[in-house]
């Protein structure tokens, strides 16, 4: 069995940004706007049997910052336990967090 690492690795990190990209407001607007259809050869995306096509949505600029990302994820969102408080939702709120 694997040891478990005391902090959450890169790769669950990833993951998670890849589900919220998919499920984005953003990611819908522009496969929408697109008529999900490629911009470079004009295929349309498909789900007819036997004729399965999908297209993606493409960051134009890249995503090349992957370490700052996590960098900022783990020092903001994924800190040390110490930093971590348990409260009920009233007192959380008052302490002007949501």
């Amino acid at each position: 069995m694997a040891k478990k690492l005391p902090y959450t690795p890169n790769g669950r990190i990833n993951s998670a940004l890849r589900q919220l990209w998919l499920r984005s407001r953003e990611r819908a607007k522009r496969l929408k706007m697109d008529n999900y259809t490629c911009q470079c050869c004009g295929r349309k995306q498909s789900k007819a049997k036997g004729k399965e096509f999908k297209v993606e949505v493409h960051h134009r600029h890249g995503v090349l910052n992957w370490a700052e990302i996590y960098e900022v994820i783990r020092k903001y969102l994924l800190v040390n336990e110490k930093d971590l408080q348990t409260l009920c939702k009233e007192c959380h709120k008052k302490e002007g967090e949501i």
